[in-house]
């Protein structure tokens, strides 16, 4: 996870490592249907961060961006995959003069139009392996990956995993990864999930307060098992679920904690220690092999195979109330031209409600000169707010609603706000849909 405050790295990126992985079991021939997800062994996940460690002490001691241990990471999950029958692409992108990667993986068969991604970030801080932040969703989601191969998972929904760079330097890869996606692309997504974090040694069990569906699937499971859970606030925008949610993608996950201390109350629903860190080598050279909670690595391993096995099965609508929302600052030109914001609505059947509500937050000195606009996916132009000379009130923040039952649901609405006056300026905040 990155922190609050980011550290650069060397320009230079070493040179690049051997490749350290070893071919997995043969693919069988054909996709079958499989009921239910199965345990993923603790074992597995495990043998993954001794790997990660050993890149790790190989290559001066982490695995950060630009490094030679980060494209050894990289080389090594990606081989494991290949073997595995995954068709995989390595997304090259710079930073800090450094070249970065990230490795996306697809798994056959499932429906193009309906995409579930499951990812987590590779790097580590230069400071440290990164076993914990960030080798223990990576290594969970990679051997979760090849469950999905060992069962021959045939989903109706197209499985897609992603393992991200230079997260730690502020989400650099998956912003770059949904940024540049088509929006047609965007709108196939159905959902992300995302995994920094997951094996603290004085854990906690916190779940992402974000899509509806998402977090319900992952609260039945830990309700399943008899575990309490609570609502992720210590890392929340803080890790690579924020860019697809400022792009309208349902997004969801699991965390066990950072540098925050576990209270009394959560020790005592937990175990653990409290009045201690959930993770006191967070960002530390000491996030070592040995900074693992094993229980908590496990639980958190077999959550994943569970939501990406049900979550992929059949066509999730989201309930109705759902928001879908874009908080990407986007600045409003004084007296200039309009400029948008969009948001990628998935996962609805046939058309938009007739009482469409659509949340407004534009920050700005003189809300009389902006004009206000709703864009429907085909581009047809909703009204939402006229200039005005008179109205001399600061920012825009309201709710309208729009009879838009005549728009097909699915697909990239947008907000466009064009000052029309000279001397004032804003910016839009955020603004958000709902369906």
């Amino acid at each position: 996870m990155r922190p609050a405050r980011l550290r650069s790295l060397p320009a230079a990126a070493l040179a690049v490592a051997a490749l350290l992985a070893t071919a997995a079991p043969a693919v069988q021939a054909a996709p079958v249907a499989a009921a239910a997800a199965p345990d993923i062994p603790l074992a597995n996940v495990k043998a993954h961060l001794t790997q990660l460690q050993s890149i790790a002490t190989a290559n001066g001691g982490n695995r950060a961006h630009g490094r030679t241990g980060y494209k050894a990471s990289v080389d090594y999950v990606k081989a494991k995959l290949d073997a595995a029958g995954y068709t995989t692409t390595l997304q090259q992108f710079t930073s800090g003069g450094a070249t970065g990667y990230n490795l996306i993986a697809d798994w056959p068969g499932g429906d193009p139009n309906q995409v579930l991604m499951a990812g987590s970030h590779l790097d580590s801080v230069t400071s440290g392996a990164g076993i914990n932040d960030n080798g223990s969703g990576s290594a969970a989601v990679l051997e979760t990956a090849l469950a999905v191969s060992r069962a021959q998972l045939a989903p109706d929904k197209h499985l897609r995993f992603a393992w991200w760079g230079a997260e730690e330097l502020g989400l650099v890869g998956s912003k770059y990864y949904v940024n540049n996606l088509a929006t047609t692309e965007r709108a196939k997504l159905a959902g992300y999930l995302n995994f920094d974090m997951i094996g603290s040694p004085n854990p906690g069990y916190f779940v992402y307060d974000d899509d509806p569906v998402i977090e319900q699937t992952f609260k039945d499971y830990y309700a399943g098992l008899s575990i309490p859970t609570e609502i992720e606030t210590e890392g929340d925008g803080r890790s690579d679920h924020a860019p697809f949610k400022s792009a309208g993608v349902p997004v969801g996950g699991l965390f066990t904690g950072a540098s925050n201390t576990k209270s009394s109350a959560q020790a005592q629903k937990w175990g653990g220690t409290a009045g201690q860190s959930f993770d006191r080598c967070y960002h530390s050279s000491c996030d070592t092999t040995a900074n693992i909670n094993d229980t908590a690595l496990d639980r958190n391993s077999d959550a994943i195979a569970h939501a990406v096995w049900t979550l992929s099965a059949g066509t999730t609508t989201p309930p109705t109330g759902t928001v879908f929302s874009n908080a990407a600052d986007v600045a409003v030109p004084d007296n200039g031209a309009a400029v948008t914001s969009s948001v990628a609505v998935t996962g609805r059947t046939g058309n938009a409600p007739s009482a469409l509500k659509v949340g407004v937050d534009i920050k700005h000195t003189y809300r009389g000169d902006l004009v206000v606009d709703l864009l429907a996916p085909d581009g047809t132009a909703y009204r939402l707010k006229n200039s005005s000379s008179s109205d001399s009130a600061d920012n825009v923040i309201a709710t309208y609603t729009v009879n838009a039952s005549s728009e097909v649901a699915n697909g990239s609405w947008k907000l466009r706000v064009q000052d029309v006056a000279a001397q004032d300026t804003g910016y839009i905040d955020s603004w958000q849909l709902t369906f």
